[in-house]
C-alpha cells in the first residue's frame, strides 16, 4: 500500500473541529497512541527516511515499517503493518537483534472520514495542534492525483500553509537537540 499523507499545523481543534463539520466530515473515532520508533543496525533511517515503529492504541497492537519518501510534495510512501499481539515482545525481540528504542511519541487522535480521506486531528505531547489528511493507494495509483486532492482539501478548511513533511516523531528531534 502508498500512503499518501500531509499534515499542517492548526490554530485550534475547536475550530477545525467546526469546519470539519461544516464539509460534511463524520467523526469516526477517538483514540490514544502511543509509537515507539526503532533505530537500525544496518541502516541509519534518518539518512534513509524509512521508519519501524511498534504502535499501541486503546485496542490493538500495530508493527509498522514505512519506507522512504516517494517525492517532495508530501510524505508519500509504502508503508507495511501487522497487528501484533504484544508490544513488549516484539520490542523484545527487534532490541534482541540489535534494534534500539529511538523515540516514543503520545497523542490523542481524533480520526473523521470525508470521501476517501482520512483526516485527524492530533494532540501530541509536545507538539503545536495538528491536522493530517491522509489517502491509502492500493497498486499502481497515481499518487500526485491524490497529493492534489489533499491539498485542495486543506484549502477548502481554509489552511494554505504551516504545512509539515516531517514526522511527529523528527518534529519532536528537533525541539530537543535545539
Amino acid at each position: 500500500m502508498i500512503e499518501v499523507e500531509v499534515k499542517a499545523k492548526i490554530e485550534s481543534f475547536e475550530e477545525m473541529e467546526k469546519k470539519l463539520e461544516k464539509i460534511g466530515a463524520v467523526k469516526s473515532k477517538k483514540e490514544f497512541q502511543e509509537d515507539i520508533y526503532f533505530a537500525s543496525p544496518i541502516v541509519d533511517f534518518a539518512q534513509t527516511d524509512e521508519a519501524l515503529r511498534i504502535r499501541t492504541t486503546n485496542n490493538n497492537t500495530f508493527i509498522t515499517y514505512k519506507g522512504p519518501k516517494l517525492n517532495r510534495e508530501a510524505k508519500t510512501r509504502k508503508e507495511v503493518e501487522m497487528t501484533i499481539e504484544s508490544a513488549e515482545k516484539a520490542k523484545d525481540i527487534l532490541e534482541e537483534i540489535g534494534f534500539r528504542q529511538a523515540r516514543t511519541v503520545r497523542k490523542n487522535r481524533q480520526y473523521y472520514t470525508y470521501e476517501n480521506f482520512e483526516i485527524s486531528l492530533d494532540d501530541v505531547e509536545g507538539l503545536s495542534p495538528y491536522m493530517e489528511i491522509e489517502i491509502a493507494l492500493e497498486g499502481d495509483a497515481d499518487y500526485s492525483e491524490a497529493q492534489q486532492r489533499i491539498f485542495r482539501l486543506f484549502e477548502k478548511l481554509g489552511i494554505t500553509e504551516g504545512f509539515e513533511r516531517t514526522s511527529y516523531m523528527e518534529l519532536l528531534e528537533n525541539i530537543y537537540t535545539s
